[in-house]
């Protein structure tokens, strides 16, 4: 099988990955539960990971890494944290559902104001946008670094520069990011950087995080054991036990830590580098297919991403073909993007996601390649 849905999840990871978390199975205890060694092994092992992180991220306090199960489990928690009734928050049609239903809840049960920047048909959105958009009471801006659906990447720069301006948060959602290219919450100007462990990152599923600066207080989520201060009636006011409750998932934060090393090992740049050769390379092979479509804007910076559709062709079938018949594993359908495919003209149809990572090979991308370039030659179902 070749694997093009790494923007779903990686599924090749580093070794050291696989080594890290079978040792931390046979090691270590509950983090914070226990002066024993075993349980020492697993809170020095969380911290070490919290230290990692945060620099990968330039994150001035390694207690404001937060880990979570995922980068959903992040983005409710800063959204249901941050806003309360009468806020007023700015996103855009880009978002993954990740961002888009929290604030549908929010702006229900809370009565939260939500406005949201649209889409060209290239997937591009007008910074201007969301100048205009600010009010006096708009608390926090909340975007994706880059999208899921066409790969373009936000100026995160400018964005931030204009929420700050407007003494509004900014945060980000850096789910096709993290791991492939730069993201320094100091040099970016995030407030709140939420991250998945299982993509970029090629660590674990089942992990995730939140980085904070320092003086952004965020309400607790959920409430249970921290293993500190255990008297309280209420969850502890420091971080990470304010934002933590429950036993964290050890072993996939010690396999998230490795992954971490390797990434710093192998280099970030070379990284970034290769996927966008081998994305530039598959997007220079179909772009003139006939009857391709190839959605995004490949002029600007992009991530490891290239969807596309055949003709008229529901992206469920392609996506089919190319499983059944040519052994190429893609994402078809909405991609958890509805606004994105409303903007695209592309809701009723859904698009066929190739997603690419470090461990890809080009001889996989010309395969993919020439197996699209043969779906299209075929007659009309």
């Amino acid at each position: 099988m070749i694997y093009l849905d790494n923007a779903a999840t990686t599924l090749k990871k580093p070794s050291a990955v696989k080594e890290a978390m079978l040792l931390a199975l046979d090691t270590m205890g509950n983090s914070s539960r226990g002066a024993h060694d075993i349980a020492l092994n697993a809170s020095r092992t969380v911290y070490e990971a919290r230290e990692r992180l945060a620099a990968f991220f330039n994150c001035t306090r390694p207690d404001h890494v937060i880990f979570t199960s995922n980068i959903t489990e992040s983005l409710n928690i800063v959204l249901s944290g941050l806003l309360e009734a009468g806020d007023h928050v700015i996103s855009t049609e880009l978002e993954h559902n990740s961002v888009l239903r929290p604030l549908c809840r929010l702006r229900e049960e809370r009565n939260v104001a939500v406005d949201l920047v649209s889409s060209s048909r290239r997937g591009l959105v007008d910074y201007s946008d969301f100048e205009r958009l600010m009010r006096p009471e708009t608390k926090l801006v909340v975007c994706t670094h880059a999208s899921n659906l066409t790969g373009n990447v936000l100026d995160i720069s400018r964005i931030a520069q204009i929420a700050h301006s407007h003494n509004a948060l900014f945060a980000v959602d850096s789910a096709q990011t993290a791991g492939t290219r730069k993201v320094d919450m100091q040099k970016h100007g995030i407030d709140v950087l939420c991250f998945t462990g299982h993509k970029g990152l090629l660590g674990p599923q089942g992990t995730g995080g939140i980085c904070i600066r320092e003086g952004v207080d965020i309400k607790p989520f959920k409430s249970g054991g921290t293993g500190v201060q255990s008297s309280l009636c209420r969850q502890p006011d420091r971080y990470p036990a304010r934002l933590e409750a429950g036993t964290l998932n050890s072993p996939g934060i010690a396999g998230l830590a490795a992954a971490v090393d390797f990434i710093a090992s192998k280099g970030l740049n070379v990284i970034s580098e290769r996927e966008a050769l081998l994305t530039l390379r598959f997007y220079e092979k179909v772009r003139g297919i006939p009857g391709i479509t190839v959605y995004g804007d490949f002029e600007g910076e992009h991530a490891g991403i290239v969807s596309l559709n055949v003709r008229d062709l529901d992206s469920g079938l392609v996506s089919g073909i190319l499983s059944d018949e040519f052994g190429i594993a893609t994402r078809p359908g909405l991609h958890c993007a509805p606004l994105l495919h409303r903007a695209l003209g592309t809701k009723a149809q859904g698009a066929v996601r190739f997603s690419f990572s470090c461990f890809t090979e080009e001889a996989e991308i010309d395969r993919a390649a020439a197996a699209v370039k043969s779906i299209s030659e075929r007659p009309l179902p």
